[in-house]
Parts: C-alpha cells; structure tokens; sequence
C-alpha cells in the first residue's frame, strides 16, 4: 500500500507539472501576432501582463487556461488516485506555471493556477477568496496587492471550512506567492506598482 501511494503521488507531481507548465499567456499572445509577452509589462507570461497588450480578450483566455490547467490536474488525480494526489498535482501545476522546463524555469506567478486548484479541491474555498481579491480590486485598483492580500487570507478560509489539508496546500503556495511577487512588493513599497489595465508602453 506505502509503494502504491509513492507511485500515485509521483505520478501526480510530474502529471500536474506537465500540466501547469504549458505557458498560454505566452502561446496566445504569440498566435495573435503580439510578439513575445515577456518583453513588456512584468516581463511574465500571466494573464494581468496579458492585458497590458489591451487585449481583454486574449488576457481572459489566459485566466481561464491558466487557472483550468492547475483545477484540471487537480480533478484528474483525485479520481485517479485520491484527495491528496489531487492536492499535489494542483500544486504541481502551480510550480509547473511559475517554474516552466520549457521556457528556462521563468513563468508565471501563479495566481490563476492557485485559484484553478482551490476550485478543483475545496470550491467554497475557492470563491471566498476570490470574492476577497474582487473586493480589494475594486477597492484598490491593483492586482498584484488583491492577490497578496487573497493568497494570505486563504488558508484561514480553508480552516474555517475544516480543510486543513487545503490550509497547508494554501500557506505553501501563498509563501511561493510572495516570492514570485517579489519586485511587485517593492514597487507598491515605492508607489510604483502599476494598476489593473495600466497599458505597457
């Protein structure tokens, strides 16, 4: 029984990896003749850096892509194998996203791929802390704080729901969070955090 859940969690972190590391942002972008995401903006292949191109639509599609891959895996393993491979392979797809083969271990930040995972697994969870990022997005106009902001209040919301599995799956990845967000944290310390839609030149 120990070697058979040492299969299904191996073969849920490299499933869910595979899974999370396809970069739509990047390949939507490309299609549409936008040139190459990671030349604008953030630099990162995320759905908010998408709309900086002003394409609305391309930077929906990518939330969707982005957040269906990591909910995907997530929903794939558990039936495969259980509730915790689902767990891992959710987080496999967030690494997969922030830490692609493909384009040299430098993707994403993750926020898609997070909420895609607390959908798949716990989706009370989930819409809480979304409903937390729409409310400090409107409130304040800046994505990267809403998902700071969201991402920290996530594992209490898992708590208070009696998912402790999903409020340690939700501390590791909103730690990874704060570091991916990094350079936004220093520029919303300096005043210099762009805001959602803010057009890159």
């Amino acid at each position: 029984m120990e070697n058979f859940e040492l299969v299904a969690i191996t073969i849920s972190l490299v499933g869910g990896y595979a899974l999370g590391s396809i970069p739509f942002g990047l390949v939507l972008t490309r299609l549409a003749g936008l040139g190459d995401i990671r030349e604008i903006g953030s630099h990162n292949i995320g759905a908010t850096n998408v709309l900086r191109t002003g394409r609305k639509d391309l930077a929906a599609a990518t939330l969707i892509l982005d957040a269906g891959k990591a909910g995907l895996a997530a929903i794939i393993f558990t039936m495969l194998f259980d509730t915790t491979a689902g767990l891992v392979a959710g987080g496999a797809a967030f690494l997969g996203h922030c830490f692609p083969i493909w384009l040299g271990f430098k993707g994403g930040k993750g926020v898609a791929t997070f909420y895609g995972t607390l959908f798949a697994v716990a989706w009370p969870v989930a819409i809480l802390t979304a409903l937390t990022w729409v409310g400090m997005a409107l409130l304040i106009r800046i994505s990267s704080l809403s998902a700071l902001v969201a991402a920290a209040a996530s594992p209490a919301i898992a708590y208070a729901f009696g998912r402790p599995d999903v409020a340690l799956l939700s501390l590791f990845l909103t730690a990874l969070i704060y570091w991916r967000h990094r350079a936004n944290i220093k520029r919303l310390l300096a005043g210099t955090e762009p805001g959602i839609g803010t057009k890159s030149t």
